[in-house]
Parts: structure tokens; sequence; C-alpha cells
């Protein structure tokens, strides 16, 4: 009998109980224990997960890494999904090896590439992969520039951290005066270009800023699966336009991000993330580690988890193609339980691991993915 797998999360997004949901559900019927750790004691993941620590805080980088291989250590760790960190821990990959642990993350250049959005641009361009067109701005005076010439040229400016995930920072700029209509509803991302410049003037360090024209919808996230010989062996679109979701295999989206995952490195679960600039798709974004909404390729007929850990395993699961595509869908909010006290339950006895144990019965990832 095939021995239980043990998996690591650290540090990762409340979407992610799907993923390890998922893991427990494999279609290998293989066991499953899952170790979570988190700076919140009331993350969900780490209810979700069969055994939990809480991260300690303030650690470098460097520290962060030696932290992590104790944890692989101590935890028994077969598979290790890094989400913080992961630029510092994927260059110490033969360290963790030597433990016994693999890493189900990219290569340390494909790491490197991506963190900039700057110098991703570059680079996927210079493959064949087409990008908006984009300025670098730190100062108040670049940022009138940019916005000049996209607005002269009919667009909207929007601008976002270099370096960022998950849509932090994004705004929009507007030359509407501030006014009451700005403070009815919910905050939106409009944000009045004389406020920001007249905050980038008064700021003490320059910020690190890249300008571009709003993108249009569809947006379609692609989730690749690459393995460590960059082939692909998945590669399916994820469609937003609106609340409206669905699915899509248009090689206008998916050949793009092939390109992209296997020109790189991006081993293992990447996440390529298209938007429309006029009438052609162009690259957004590039997600080096699992997207939140992964778990939704289950509506396809898909375990995408579970492969990506077959490949960490050494263990190739082959082409992995969805049997069928999804029909139209929403996301919803749904319960998930937290531990019963503020914090983590830990384990006194880190000598013997812990058995496998059931998975809790929770809501499917199709439950939390309703159709229209």
């Amino acid at each position: 009998m095939p021995s239980r797998v043990r998996v690591w999360l650290n540090r990762t997004y409340a979407e992610n109980v799907f993923f390890m949901d998922q893991l427990r559900r494999n279609p290998s019927d293989r066991a499953v224990e899952i170790h979570a750790t988190h700076g919140d004691p009331d993350s969900p993941v780490l209810a979700a997960a069969d055994t939990a620590d809480l991260e300690p805080e303030g650690l470098s980088p460097a520290a962060y890494v030696e932290y992590a291989l104790d944890q692989c250590a101590r935890r028994g760790i077969d598979v290790f999904v890094p989400r913080l960190h992961q630029s510092a821990i994927v260059a110490h990959r033969a360290e963790f090896a030597a433990a016994g642990t693999a890493l189900l993350a990219p290569t340390p250049e494909a790491v490197a590439v991506f963190e900039d959005k700057a110098t991703a641009y570059e680079a996927v361009r210079s493959v064949g992969v087409p990008v908006p067109p984009w300025w670098r701005v730190r100062t108040a005076d670049e940022l009138l520039a940019a916005v000049g010439e996209l607005e002269a040229a009919g667009h909207t400016a929007c601008f976002k951290p270099a370096a960022g995930a998950g849509g932090v920072g994004f705004r929009m700029i507007t030359r509407a005066p501030f006014s009451l209509t700005h403070l009815s509803g919910f905050p939106g991302p409009y944000v009045q270009l004389d406020l920001v410049v007249e905050a980038l003037r008064r700021a003490e360090e320059p910020v690190d800023w890249l300008v571009m024209p709003r993108l249009e919808q569809p947006e379609v996230s692609v989730d690749c699966l690459t393995g460590p010989d960059n082939r692909v062996r998945l590669a399916v679109g994820r469609t937003k336009n609106g609340r409206r979701r669905g699915f899509t295999l248009h090689e206008q989206w998916l050949e793009p991000a092939r390109l992209v995952a296997e020109g790189f490195g991006l081993h293992y679960l990447s996440n390529v993330q298209f938007r429309m600039f006029g009438d052609r798709p162009v690259l957004m974004d590039v997600n080096t580690r699992p997207a939140g909404g992964l778990h939704q390729l289950s509506l396809c007929g898909v375990n995408v988890p579970w492969a990506a850990v077959q490949l960490a395993l050494g263990e190739d699961p082959g082409p992995v193609e969805p049997p069928f595509l999804g029909q139209d869908y929403t996301v919803v909010a749904g319960p998930r339980p937290l531990r019963p006290v503020s914090l983590p339950q830990q384990r006194v006895d880190t000598e013997v691991l812990l058995p496998a144990v059931p998975a809790p019965v929770q809501p499917s990832a199709a439950a939390q993915a309703l159709p229209l």
C-alpha cells in the first residue's frame, strides 16, 4: 500500500482550503496528511489542516528558510507548497531535497523574473507574448507624463505596484474633482489624479508603480501544470466577465500561456492572466503559485492539485485533459469552520508523526461555485 503523503502549505490564501479538500479527495485514493502554518490564528486553512502551527513574525527571508527546513524535518513533509518567501525558499531547493522534501514551486530564475512586473513584461515580450503599453514611474512628474500619453491616445490610465499580487494597490485615474458622488455607495477603484500627485509630492520615499491603460474584459486566467522537464501537462483558461465565470480552451489564451510556462521554467502550478487591449489579448500578470481559484477546475472533472503533487513526487501523471468544460458559474461566499479557540492547537510530541485522519466533511468545491 502506498505510504501517506504529507503536504505543507505556508501562510497561504483562505481559498486554498479547497486545494486541501482536493488533495484529500484524490483519484489515487492516497492518504494525505496536511500541515498548515499561518500568521493569523483564525485563518480557515489552520482549521482545515490535520496539524497546524502559528508562524513566527518578523523573520528575515534567510531566517524563514531555516524555520521552513526545521518544519519539514520535524513534520516529515514530503511536499512543500511555499507562498510566503517563495523566492528565498526555492533558492535552497537542494537543502529541502536533502531533508526529504520536494518543493512544489518554480525555479529560482522564474520566480525572480516574475517578482517584478516590469521585468516580467520585458521578458515575455522577448518570446513573442503581447503586453500592454506601460510606463514605470517613481515620481509625480513621471506619473503625469505617463497619464498624459495614455489619455492623449484615448485610454483610461491605471497604476499598480511593480511588485505585488492579488490586485493590491490597483487604481484607475480620473480627473473628475472629488465630490459627494465619490462618497456614495461602496468605495471604487477610481482615484483623483490631483490627489495622487499631491500625495507623491509629499511622500518621503519614491513609489515603484507601473502605469498602463485600463484593460477590458474578459479576463482569462490560464492555470498551467508544468513538469520539471518544462512540458505543460495541463492548460485551462478560466474566464471572468463581470460576475459570470466560465472555462475556455481557445488557443488565443492557451498558446501564450504555454510559451510563458515552458519558456521560463514555471514548474508545477502557475497562473497566467490576460485581458483585452483593443481587439487582442495581452498579458496582465503571472503568478508563480497556485491561483486561489484553481479548485474551480473541478467543475471540468480534473483534480489539478493532486496531479501537481504527483509531479513533485516524481510520479508523472502524463497529460491532464479535462473530460469536459463545466457550465458557466458564479462565485459566492460560504461558511468554513474555524478552530474552537483563537490559538491553533499545538502538537507536544514532535518525534511521532500523527496518523492520517479522515478528511473533515466540507462543502464540495462545486458547492462554492454555483451555476448561474
